[in-house]
């Protein structure tokens, strides 16, 4: 069967173009707000993340391989050369589960977007806060519409999506900000787009689930730069019949819909669906956990008084978070649910301090774990990817109660955004563990008040321990 050569790509064009033309002006007040918290959140997940052991071993062995030292590793005094150092920032903010996710487009923005776009910072000196942000809302625009294109199915047949779909979101911010002509982003795109890859089979314990948000970052500042030195790449990579991203990762054509990619740009912003994270795990399994805090309030009861916890949810959720629980490490605790559900009604909590090595095979933990059962309900499954948390929990109790919530969406979330105060008090918690007081409060106001910066870079200092 031949494959015809064909050059279409109206769809990448016009990403490109969104992309390379955004100014500040045109982002609507709401967006620039909203954006600052987002990036503000991701950057304390970063610094929680700095000295985890796989971002050690990371900063350990690129250190040693790498004697570029233009950029900074967060959390750390060290730097590495800035292909590395989005590597190995991108891990961190990725680092403990704690990070954004764009629920409906199944993407972590800002474990992707920021740490290619602060590189820019680094290499290309004189970039204005109102710069950045711009270059930012970019970046979060675009992968999350990849992910819309794709659809559930895309990471239901194994691709884990932050890994595939945030190399457009990197592109798009380091391109911007590069301030790369419509031309030079659609080379961006192509050449990111061809280095996307990330297996879902990596929850199940391993570390290298950390690292494919920096890889993403990375591949997308790749993209970035090297369409700014005159490196082409795939001009039609997202529309392509043969070898193009949305018909290679995604099992059929009509499981896609190429109109998603542009649908609403610049009118409708995506930067607002993403959501924040209150619970150190997969945010799939945070509307349980909120039914089961909204469930205590009403009638408290503890891991004591539970015969069994049954999770109505999409399939999603079930191949997710919902298989038998194995002990093999924290990556794959926070990634599931019985565990997670156990040790929220032991520890009352569900946040860094309940996650330790030591407790993965709590034989408390995994005793209760045992009692908690997720089911697919195929109609939750019909009402499609921005629904795919939604959760019934059915909370059966000794004396024969039974307890009842349904939870469509969690703290957090777009429909249940986080007031400043609580962004910023989790942030401050975070940043905490690698910075001293003064300089966490400095990076703080830096974010909030981004548009006064004359350099952006200024968040590459404070983001490290160096004088």
């Amino acid at each position: 069967m031949g494959h015809e050569a064909t050059s279409d790509n109206p769809y990448t064009r016009g990403i490109a173009e969104f992309v390379s033309n955004l100014r500040y002006e045109a982002i609507p007040e709401a967006v620039r707000s909203r954006i600052k918290l987002l990036m503000l959140d991701s950057l304390g997940c970063a610094l929680y993340g700095a000295d985890l052991e796989w971002c050690r071993i990371l900063q350990d062995k690129l250190g040693a391989l790498d004697a570029t030292r233009d950029c900074a590793v967060w959390g750390t005094d060290r730097k590495l050369s800035a292909p590395h150092a989005a590597l190995v920032n991108g891990t961190a903010v990725q680092g403990f589960e704690l990070d954004d996710v764009h629920r409906a487009g199944v993407l972590h923005v800002g474990a992707v977007v920021l740490p290619a776009l602060v590189a820019v910072t680094e290499l290309k000196s004189g970039m204005s806060g109102k710069e950045f942000l711009t270059a930012a809302v970019a970046g979060y625009e675009i992968g999350p519409r990849v992910g819309l294109c794709m659809g559930p199915e895309h990471i239901a047949q194994g691709w884990h999506s932050g890994a595939t779909l945030g190399v457009f979101s990197a592109a798009a911010g380091a391109a911007r900000g590069l301030r790369l002509d419509p031309g030079k982003t659609v080379h961006a795109l192509g050449i990111a787009g061809t280095q996307a890859a990330g297996l879902m089979a990596a929850q199940f314990g391993a570390m290298v689930k950390r690292m494919h948000a920096g890889r993403s970052s990375q591949s997308g500042l790749y993209g970035a730069l090297l369409a700014e030195a005159g490196f082409t790449g795939i001009v039609n990579v997202l529309e392509s019949e043969y070898g193009g991203f949305c018909t290679t990762f995604s099992r059929s054509n009509d499981r896609f819909d190429l109109k998603e990619l542009t649908a609403g740009l610049g009118e409708t912003w995506q930067t607002m669906g993403v959501a924040l994270k209150f619970y150190a795990c997969v945010l799939t399994n945070h509307t349980t956990l909120d039914a089961l805090r909204d469930l205590q309030k009403e009638r408290p009861f503890g891991a004591g008084d539970v015969k069994k916890i049954v999770i109505h949810g999409s399939q999603v959720t079930v191949n997710h978070v919902g298989w038998k629980y194995i002990p093999q490490g924290l990556t794959s605790a926070q990634l599931n649910m019985p565990y997670c559900v156990a040790t929220y009604l032991i520890e009352g909590d569900c946040f860094v301090d309940q996650f330790t090595e030591d407790k993965v095979a709590d034989p408390a933990r995994m005793a209760l774990a045992e009692k908690v059962e997720v089911r697919h309900d195929p109609e939750i499954t019909a009402r499609g990817a921005k629904l795919r948390h939604l959760v019934h929990v059915d909370v059966r109790l000794k004396d024969g109660t039974t307890l009842k919530r349904t939870v469509e969406a969690a703290r957090g979330s777009e429909k249940k955004f986080a007031t400043e105060a609580e962004i910023v008090e989790k942030f401050e918690k975070l940043a905490a563990k690698a910075l001293p007081r003064a300089r966490v409060g400095r990076l703080r106001d830096a974010m909030l008040h981004l548009e006064q910066l004359e350099d952006a870079v200024e968040l590459a200092r404070l983001l490290t321990t160096s004088k």
